[in-house]
């Protein structure tokens, strides 16, 4: 039987936003928030924490990207311990984020992994890299096995490939992100609507989610745009372009009129700079190009030019989701901050629903009550499919434009620029057929 959660966020937040909130109203939210955090800690005087280890890149090129993680789920947390915290059999315990730092490297994940297992650390959360997470999984599957009384559960925010819920299915493995496969569905509904596609050119990370973009690119031209010319698909090393200029340089001498791309991070931000400083006439139709920087390395040059596909935007709509939105710029008003992701608060939320549905903290006891579990927050209900731990989740294509435009509320990071949905597709229609075959304790 599945189990349903019901969200809410503080009423202080509540309410539609409109344009740029005034500094003032931002350090009154902060202040009440503080306050809010405050009392609601003092609640928990006799719980001891139960800890979640992210495990993720907080050196190196995608620095950055981690940062955003951290933010993200540190707000979930505290969200839910000013909400009270998770109620256990034993009574009310906060939650804790501990931060691990892989350096994106899947070595240095997996002894971080020891580290955390040495800690008795029950919880794990990673999404910054496929290998990585494939890595975590084969060394979950293992280490669960050996140690029966301290058995570890992953939490997937944003690791894509589709064999992680596939061929490769765990019971100790949650995603809480839509597969390659589901947003390049989305994004194809749109590619098919757009005429003035002729030719494309493929240029993704060289590792297994940037393969999976362009081989599941390829099958939905060919099933939704025969029409269309494949004009080149190329690869780069991940993390280590600083300059995309020669890859912009082979694009346009191909006659491509369009780039798709799951690049993310800064190889996202760098490829759009050297697009806009060489002048590439091309659209981008993208996993990741509202995010981390993008908007303001292309500026006006993206204009009408970039597609991405989300979970959520902060342009998508209606008072709950402002709120959400409201409450995130409150918690963290810099403007280099300003990127709220909500499947990773929502997977915290979820995460501690479990948990008090469970009544324990154990992790076979959670990954149980987790299976199946819906959600719904009033803007964004979603479901845990129990068959290879999917989250079936809505998802948006949207467009890049100037703040202020039709649709365009809310820019990106300070940028003057955001995007308007052009697509919203609900979670009903992004679900796939699974081929998991899941061995269960």
């Amino acid at each position: 039987m599945r189990a349903a959660v019901a969200a809410a966020y503080d009423p202080r937040f509540s309410g539609r936003l409109k344009g740029r909130w005034p500094m003032q109203g931002w350090k009154r939210c902060a202040l009440a928030w503080s306050a809010g955090w405050m009392l609601a800690s003092s609640a928990f005087a006799g719980g001891e924490p139960v800890r979640i280890a992210l495990i993720e890149g907080m050196s190196g090129p995608f620095a950055n990207a981690g940062a955003a993680v951290e933010r993200n789920l540190r707000f979930g947390v505290e969200q839910v311990n000013a909400a009270g915290g998770v109620k256990l059999r034993d009574g009310t315990h906060p939650l804790e984020l501990v931060v691990l730092d892989s350096k994106g490297s899947p070595e240095e994940a997996l002894v971080q992994l020891r580290a955390a297992a040495d800690r008795h650390i029950g919880f794990v959360a990673q999404g910054n890299s496929s290998a990585v997470a494939a890595a975590l999984v084969a060394a979950l599957d293992k280490l669960n096995v050996r140690n029966p009384d301290s058995r570890m559960l992953f939490l997937n925010y944003s690791a894509d490939d589709p064999a992680l819920t596939g061929a490769r299915c765990s019971f100790w493995h949650f995603r809480f992100d839509a597969h390659a496969g589901m947003r390049m569905a989305a994004l194809a509904d749109v590619m098919a609507r757009d005429r003035a596609l002729r030719k494309v050119y493929l240029l993704n990370q060289d590792y297994s989610f940037g393969h999976d973009v362009s081989t599941l690119a390829r099958q939905a031209l060919a099933a939704r745009r025969p029409d269309v010319t494949i004009a080149g698909d190329e690869f780069h090393p991940i993390g280590r372009i600083k300059d995309f200029s020669p890859y912009i340089a082979k694009i346009r001498a191909s006659g491509a009129d369009a780039v798709v791309t799951g690049n993310w991070g800064n190889d996202l931000t760098l490829l759009v700079k050297a697009a806009r400083e060489q002048g590439l006439d091309a659209k981008f139709y993208t996993f990741y190009g509202n995010s981390l920087g993008a908007p303001s390395a292309l500026g006006d040059a993206g204009v009408g030019r970039v597609v991405a596909v989300a979970d959520w935007h902060p342009n998508a709509g209606g008072a709950k989701s402002d709120a959400f939105y409201r409450a995130f710029r409150t918690r963290f008003p810099a403007a280099q901050d300003d990127y709220p992701v909500r499947r990773m608060s929502q997977m915290i939320e979820m995460l501690a629903a479990a948990m008090t549905r469970a009544g324990s903290a154990d992790p076979v006891a959670v990954a149980r009550a987790l299976e199946g579990l819906s959600f719904d927050d009033g803007f964004h209900a979603s479901r845990m499919r129990a068959q290879d731990h999917q989250l079936i989740q809505p998802l948006y294509v949207m467009d890049m434009d100037k703040v202020g435009a039709p649709g365009v509320r809310f820019d990106n990071e300070g940028s003057g620029y955001g995007f308007r949905t052009v697509l919203a597709v609900p979670a009903q229609r992004t679900e796939m057929p699974s081929t998991c075959s899941m061995t269960r304790p």
